[in-house]
């Protein structure tokens, strides 16, 4: 199913919902607020706005506290108009269906520990649109609960509050208890999660680019059933949180520059029947890291100049790790168990020095990406001082000859003996 086809269903279904519910008066109308206006508060213009209508926000600053929605009206910004919640107030709180805001900067939310404070707040929203804003400096940025065939597109989420702890950074996008909400074309910079899913099912997250926040560009637990699409992850403290998850799509996603002692690109816990496509992971200390995941689809990846390309606890199996390029990684595969139940084969494995008699294209002998040193480092993670030590050449050299301690099945059957082509 394509984009358009499938935010064209949400905005049908949204219609439909809204024209039950909300009966549309045939004279619609348009109601500009400005500052040289007739209407000169936006609050006033939504109390006297019917279904249907639509609020044109003329650009100035705006500073009236809390604005509550509850009727299906549209508000337009134009040249960016600036909604200021005075480091005091949520903006907009939405409790309708069939609402749009688009085109406003809305900046300086209220920060608190027990509520969650947003620039747009959704509740029990059905169609709601939320198109080509700015959010500098909010709390939490757009924060939906149950709600469903929402579109979220082409806004820009910054935060520049230092907060290393966490503590007044919100998520840039958090939904919960949500369906069918499409997150596509949005920047999301600073916050503490760029992108969060809890009960979140059938939804997408395409084209957004999440980078420099603080824990996680993408989070996401008990959220079965979605596609998450040609996004690009960098600089996070970690890239992409997966949890408590079955049937998810992950294709076409970069990872990048996710480092330290705790990060990793893509965390991959309790998951299972998905799938990881088509993706590059890149500069990260490790890419992915997997624990008690089961019968996921990894293959056609790059795995590129990363610390550890994968982690594979003995807790993962049914996995197929297929026509994947290990090229210049530290380790290519490390294990914290001794035997492998998943199938490793037809990847590319720069440090792979076998022959190709037959000229099929695969290496003649197995490949196996877990080396002793790896395993080492694994249990003793100090011992990586001794990374390009003649020492460690002699002891990956001596466990090729006899193997003892690496497993014996986590192996390459066919290796392949080329690199393959992503471009």
């Amino acid at each position: 199913m394509t984009d358009f086809n499938f935010t064209s269903r949400f905005i049908a279904n949204g219609v439909i919902f809204c024209a039950l519910f909300y009966p549309i008066s045939a004279s619609a109308r348009s109601i500009r607020v400005g500052l040289e206006e007739k209407v000169r508060s936006l609050r006033a213009a939504i109390e006297m706005a019917d279904p249907g209508d639509s609020i044109l926000v003329e650009p100035g600053t705006y500073k009236e506290g809390n604005l509550i929605v509850q009727k299906m009206i549209t508000i337009i910004g134009e040249h960016l108009p600036v909604i200021d919640g005075e480091g005091k107030y949520e903006i907009f709180t939405v409790a309708a269906s069939g609402v749009t805001i688009q085109g406003l900067k809305l900046v300086n939310t209220g920060r608190a520990s027990i509520h969650d404070i947003a620039a747009i707040k959704g509740l029990d929203a059905v169609g709601l649109s939320i198109l080509d804003n700015q959010f500098v400096d909010a709390f939490f940025g757009i924060h939906l609960s149950n709600s469903s065939d929402c579109i979220i597109r082409g806004n820009t989420l910054t935060s520049t509050v230092k907060d290393t702890a966490g503590v007044q950074s919100g998520n840039g996008i958090h939904l919960w208890k949500c369906n069918r909400v499409t997150i596509s074309k949005n920047t999301i910079e600073g916050h503490r999660d760029g992108i969060y899913f809890e009960f979140v099912t059938k939804s997408r997250v395409v084209e957004n680019i999440s980078r420099r926040n603080l824990r996680y560009g993408l989070h996401f637990m008990f959220s079965h059933d979605d596609d998450y699409l040609y996004n690009i992850f960098t600089g996070n403290g970690s890239g992409v949180a997966v949890m408590y998850t079955r049937n998810v799509k992950m294709t076409g996603n970069r990872f990048l520059d996710s480092k330290g002692a705790a990060s990793y690109a893509l965390l991959l816990k309790d998951i299972g029947d998905s799938r990881i496509e088509q993706c590059r992971f890149e500069g990260n200390t490790v890419a992915i890291y997997m624990e008690g995941s089961s019968r996921m689809i990894i293959q056609d990846n790059e795995f590129r100049e990363n610390g550890w390309a994968m982690k594979v606890q003995a807790s993962c199996d049914g996995n197929l790790l297929k026509r994947n390029n290990f090229v210049r990684n530290t380790f290519d595969i490390s294990t914290n168990g001794s035997i492998s139940l998943n199938t490793i084969t037809s990847n590319y494995w720069d440090k792979y020095d076998g022959y190709d008699l037959n000229r099929d294209g695969h290496g003649d002998v197995p490949f196996h990406p877990v080396s002793l040193y790896g395993m080492i480092v694994e249990k003793m993670p100090t011992a990586v001082m001794l990374w390009r030590s003649f020492l460690v050449f002699l002891i990956d050299r001596a466990e090729k000859v006899v193997p003892a301690v690496t497993p014996a099945n986590l192996k390459d059957d066919f290796p392949a003996m080329k690199a393959y082509d992503r471009d």
